[in-house]
């Protein structure tokens, strides 16, 4: 099999990074949100995401044989060509979601233009896909993948659920150079601080809003994910 470069290559960021790039927008007293640091007397609980034990780069490659892998990447292509050349319900992006023996669990295609909505990508239909399949929030032991490099968005994703790995097609200057897609303005605005971005971020009501992740914090049948 064909592995080309580190994943992500000279584009990689700390994943606290982007997480706190994507953790929303605050509407705070109508003042630039000066931290995403929590109160002194905000209470610490690790996010369940930080206990996953993570594979090694080799594991992942070594994890199927190349005739498998091979497949499993034609039908995220095939996934791509029925987005963006048959169906024309986006750009071509596809992807599948492969689980520890090998079956695939999930499958997706990007249907931003059709659907009108921007987050309908390939990658977040196929982790959609396995997650109701299965009835799990995790995808531990699954690996995505995915007919090109994922955006932020979806990369987060991948983070949030669990998966194991990502195992990609067309790299990020491809999707740029052949469809005109370019996260990097993305990757840059997430390493810039918040009162320097190019969508503001104000803080409105914080306590009112923390009332509730207090109500919430006393329940004592909360999910974590």
């Amino acid at each position: 099999m064909a592995w080309i470069r580190d994943w992500r290559g000279g584009r990689r960021l700390v994943l606290a990074t982007v997480a706190a790039g994507l953790a929303g927008v605050g509407l705070g007293a109508w003042a630039v949100q000066p931290s995403r640091a929590g109160g002194a007397d905000a209470p610490s609980k690790d996010r369940a995401v930080s206990d996953k034990v993570w594979v090694t780069a080799d594991e992942l490659r070594d994890r199927f044989t190349p005739e498998q892998s091979h497949g499993f990447m034609r039908r995220a292509i095939a996934n791509s060509r029925k987005a963006g050349v048959e169906k024309r319900t986006g750009g071509a992006f596809g992807a599948v979601i492969v689980d520890g023996s090998g079956e695939i669990v999930g499958e997706g295609s990007n249907h931003v233009v059709a659907n009108h909505d921007p987050t309908w990508h390939g990658e977040m239909e196929a982790i959609r896909n396995a997650c109701g399949k299965l009835k799990v929030l995790k995808l531990d032991g699954c690996v995505l993948y995915t007919s090109s490099e994922p955006c932020p968005m979806c990369l987060a994703t991948a983070y949030w659920a669990g998966l194991d790995g990502i195992v990609y097609g067309a790299t990020v200057a491809d999707s740029k150079a052949y469809g005109g897609f370019d996260d990097d303005f993305i990757y840059e605005q997430f390493a810039t601080p918040i009162a320097e971005r190019k969508i503001p971020e104000l803080n409105l009501l914080r306590d009112e809003a923390v009332d509730v992740w207090k109500e919430y914090a006393a329940l004592k049948d909360n999910v974590a994910y």
